[in-house]
């Protein structure tokens, strides 16, 4: 058997799909941990023993810096080839959601601790901000619904079925992009939603603030580096869909 074949024997093809269910689980897992993470641990509030700030602000920076990297460089169609020689290509979307999700898992649990808080607001006045996280969490679930959770985790890919589709304008048949709904409003929705549920937050931390500020940058980087493959995928129709969407994930912004 080749790197790119896919298993045929009944056990390896058995094999193949729990590996793939279990990235979609640890994937579904990871996000339920960072929701926790985000709400109950960014408290302001050091857990632990005192560490200096720069000590503590560079580990969090290399540590997402290693989950942007990988996320971002192993998107890639070179990198997707260098994978697909070593593994096959059937789990080569699975492996990846393996890395990036235990990836992720370790940035929220290694995090080191940044006491203080810029503000923290109490009763009615946390409404606008609840009510903007809830906004940004509706348009990012929203906006995913054109995903294939199958196809996401790698489980169709074992099936020999569709390709995989990404935070971007979903492909469908014969060749046309989604551009409805919230792809109207940004290239990027979900990324845009997902920004909304942690900037909106009514008690802004120092660590929910270089959290929201580490993930804004990636964003920005990484949406860069995404829309090259999407124009080679796409061409002119991703071109024109650019022209007509100016934005890629902040209206008037960026």
């Amino acid at each position: 058997m080749t790197p790119a074949d896919t298993p045929s024997r009944p056990f390896a093809r058995r094999l193949a799909l729990a590996y793939a269910w279990g990235a979609g689980a640890v994937f579904v897992g990871s996000m339920a941990y960072f929701l926790y993470f985000y709400g109950a641990v960014l408290t302001g509030e050091p857990a632990g023993a005192a560490r200096p700030v720069w000590r503590a602000l560079l580990v969090d920076t290399l540590l997402f810096a290693a989950f942007a990297a990988h996320h971002s460089l192993m998107a890639r169609s070179t990198a997707k080839r260098w994978l697909a020689r070593m593994i096959p290509a059937s789990l080569e979307r699975a492996t990846y959601v393996w890395i990036a999700s235990l990836l992720f898992f370790a940035v929220c649990w290694w995090w080191q601790d940044l006491p203080g808080r810029l503000y923290r607001f109490e009763g009615w006045a946390r409404a606008p901000f609840v009510l903007a996280q809830l906004g940004g969490m509706v348009f990012a679930l929203r906006s995913a619904r054109s995903i294939d959770v199958f196809d996401l985790a790698g489980i169709r890919q074992v099936r020999h079925e569709a390709p995989v589709l990404r935070d971007a304008p979903a492909a469908h048949e014969m060749g046309r992009l989604e551009t409805d709904g919230p792809y109207r409003v940004v290239r990027h929705p979900i990324y845009l939603g997902t920004m909304l549920l942690m900037a909106a937050t009514p008690d802004l931390t120092i660590d929910r603030l270089v959290f929201a500020a580490l993930s804004l940058v990636y964003l920005a980087i990484g949406i860069a580096w995404e829309e090259r493959s999407l124009r080679e995928e796409f061409g002119p129709a991703y071109d024109e869909y650019a022209r007509r969407v100016r934005w890629r994930m902040i209206p008037g912004v960026y």
